[in-house]
Order: structure tokens, then sequence, then C-alpha cells
């Protein structure tokens, strides 16, 4: 244990330095000491692995049994994403139980009267307690969630406030274990991939019915806000835009040593600060276009301010692989500029590829408009409050005339799945004249 208490000296001088106070150290819960003889009588088995000791009711299979060798494999990557290192963690140990038949484990003692209610399962100290799943992949997810609440909790001190801890063990409870091969941090690419998960579905779900949330109000999530399902899926959406996004991937890590600081998402708002109301607005992009397998580095938006256009007019040239882009052009308030767009770009490589130009393919429709069709939004500079109009875009194909109602930058994208940009290839031209 000579990194725990080497990673907590520094994490204490860093607090005091910055003169800042933090959550004060608090005592490991009490365990739930297992009486071996008790339990193996009532049918509990006892699985074990180099770093979790599993007691269960459930009946001896290969998705049950290899449930230790799963969370080995996880607490390497759990130790390299929280820069803690494994050989000063070697004893580090949980217990775990996986419960089908409450009754069972209530009368072998091994389900506390103290614990608070729970649906799926629940973390203390180095001990966590979870129902049994309707799949294995859920059963896995739900292991891996409350391991990564017990890692944080007993390694790191902390996990910071909901929106964090929660985020954070949805982020790394999402997986794909194929050949016996674990990786954390998986965004799936269908929902087949990951029966009874529904994180995705959480947050269409909740757009439809008009309850999506804002960045900020998933910051505000409270303690008692996860006693419904909706919010582990705003907070899986946000650990996940902010890990993969390439400019704000960074300074997300940055928060792992002040999960046990009071002033966290203070914190998080000094990191993001200088460009808050972008990330904001790239978050509703995010929400609003969400789906399986969606690429966030590919969506990602360099925001950058439009010049006047000149009279003769400017070219902008448009990728047919990434999301909204910035023409470059800034156009002005109740004036009618034309566009015309040329090219000839991929939209997809299988089975064969597919060829398009600017007036989109009419065989496969993408949220009402042809797939490929070119796609427009003038970004007012500066951004306002409110909706992006990022997220209300105007047709243009091949060719159409804007007045912006706001003045601003013009951005372009063809209209495609947020998944599939990774087969796209080649980029069209658009020609922007003042009327």
């Amino acid at each position: 244990m000579a990194t725990h208490r080497f990673f907590f000296r520094m994490a204490l001088l860093a607090v005091v330095a910055a003169g800042l106070a933090s959550e004060p150290a608090r005592a490991e819960p009490p365990r739930v000491v297992v009486d071996e003889a008790r339990t193996a009588a009532a049918g509990i088995r006892k699985l074990s692995g180099k770093h979790l000791t599993l007691y269960t009711d459930l009946a001896s299979f290969k998705e049950v049994d290899e449930l230790p060798e799963v969370f080995d494999q996880a607490f390497l990557q759990w130790c390299a994403y929280f820069h803690a290192d494994p050989a000063g963690l070697s004893d580090w140990r949980i217990t775990a139980f996986l419960i089908k038949d409450k009754d069972l484990f209530s009368g072998a003692g091994l389900l506390p009267t103290n614990l608070p209610p729970f649906a799926d399962g629940y973390s203390r100290g180095r001990q966590f307690w979870l129902y049994e799943q309707p799949t294995d992949y859920y059963r896995r997810h739900l292991l891996l969630h409350e391991g990564t609440h017990g890692f944080m909790q007993t390694v790191l001190g902390g996990m910071g406030p909901p929106w964090y801890a929660e985020g954070m063990a949805e982020l790394m409870g999402t997986h794909r274990w194929k050949d016996d091969r674990l990786e954390l941090g998986y965004l799936p690419v269908s929902r087949e991939e990951v029966p009874y998960w529904g994180r995705v579905k959480i947050v269409v779900d909740d757009l439809s019915a008009h309850r999506g949330k804002t960045l900020q109000g998933v910051l505000d999530y409270g303690p008692t806000a996860h006693q419904e399902n909706s919010p582990y899926g705003w907070c899986w959406a946000a650990a996940t835009f902010l890990e993969r996004h390439p400019r704000y991937r960074k300074r997300f890590h940055e928060l792992i040593p002040l999960v046990r600081q009071r002033d966290f998402n203070q914190r998080f708002h000094a990191l993001f600060a200088a460009d808050w109301q972008q990330l904001c607005e790239e978050w509703q992009v995010f929400v609003v276009n969400l789906e399986y397998g969606y690429d966030v580095p590919r969506m990602a938006i360099d925001f950058q301010p439009g010049r006047p256009l000149p009279p003769s007019g400017a070219r902008a040239t448009v990728a047919a692989d990434r999301g909204w882009q910035s023409s470059g052009v800034r156009l002005e308030a109740g004036r009618s500029y034309r566009l015309q767009a040329s090219g000839r770009y991929q939209v997809a490589s299988r089975p064969r590829t597919w060829w398009c130009e600017p007036g989109g393919v009419t065989i496969r429709y993408y949220r009402g408009q042809p797939l490929g069709i070119l796609l427009a939004a003038v970004h007012p500079d500066p951004p306002g409050p409110g909706s992006s109009p990022l997220i209300r875009p105007q047709v243009v194909g091949l060719d159409a005339t804007l007045t912006p109602q706001q003045a601003g930058t013009l951005y372009l994208r063809i209209n495609h799945s947020a998944a599939e940009l990774n087969d796209n290839a080649g980029s069209l031209t658009v020609e922007i004249q003042p009327q």
C-alpha cells in the first residue's frame, strides 16, 4: 500500500499549496464478516480471483464463473486510468455478493439491514452487493460499475459529486468482453452488443419527452437523484462525451486527483471557463444526435469565426467525414446569400462504395432528408443563450438561398449519422455569393 500512501500525501500537499480544503479522510465502513461454513451450508458459492472474492447463489456456468477474471482485468485498467501503481496495490481486494435469492443472503448474514434500499447494486468501501440481472452483459456491467465505485472510494479516497461518481462508474462499466479480453470505457456500436443496458435510449427518450438535460443540469444532480434510472444515462453521456472529445479529454482527466475536494464542480468550471459556451453548445449537438457508435472525435466542432464575405463571394470546402465545419465566412442579418454546391464524395464503403453529390442520395433517408445532402446553419458571433442553431440545420442541397435572422458564421456539413462518418471520404465545394 506504499503507492496509495504516496498518492495521498501528494494530493494533500497539492491541497495545502492551493490553500483549499478537502473532504476529511473517511473511516472505512464496517465490513460484513463472512461465516464461510454458514455461507456454504446456505448453498452460496465462493469464487476467488486476485482482486475479487465473489459470493453468489447462482449456479455454476461460464458467464458467472469468469467474473473474477473480468474483475482482475478491470483492476489493471482502473489503475492505468486513475494513475495508480498496480504493484503498490497488489493486496487490494474487494468482496462482492451477487444475489438471486435475497432471503438466502439475509439468512446467511451477508445482507446487512443497515444498507439503504437499492434496486440493482450498492457499494460500501471494500464490499458491494448486486442483484442478478436479466442478461450476462448487464450482470458484468453492474459488477464493473460497483467495482469502479469501490476502487475510487478505497484507492482515490473519494468519488467526487454524484454526476462524476456515477458518470465514471457508468463509463467504466460500459465494456466489451470478447475472446476473454476486457475493454472498459467502450462505446457500443449497436443495442445488440449491450442487451438491457439502455443508456442511449434514456437520453433519446428524455429528449423526446422534453426532459433533456443541459450539461449544467447534469452537474447539478444531488445525492438522491440516482434513486431513479434516468440520471445514470445522462451521467454516462457526460462522462463519455468529455472522455472522448479531443479538446476536452485532457482537462477531464485533471479532475481525477480532485475527487475529495468540496469544490469539485467549481474546479470543473474553472478548467472549462475559457470555452464553457462552446462546451455547452457541443453538448447540445452531442445529445441531440446521440446514437450507438457516435463518433465524438469526428463530430468535434472547430469553432472558427468567419470573416465578412467579399463582394465577389467566397468558396468553402466541406469534408464528408466530419460534423459541423466553419466556412470561414460571416453572414449579415437580413441579407440574402446564394449557396451553390458541387462535388462527389463517398458516404459509405460497404457493401460497396456509395457515391453522393450535394443533393444527397434518395435511396436512403436520414432524419427525414436524403443521406448526404448538404446542410447549413448560421452560428451567431458571439453565441447567445438557448438552443444552438447547429441542432436546427437548414437544407441547402445543390442550390439554396439563405437569409439569416442573426449575423454569424456559416457552418456546413452533410446529412449523415454521427455513427457512420468513419467510412466517408472526399469533400464538396460551396460557392457563397451575396444577393
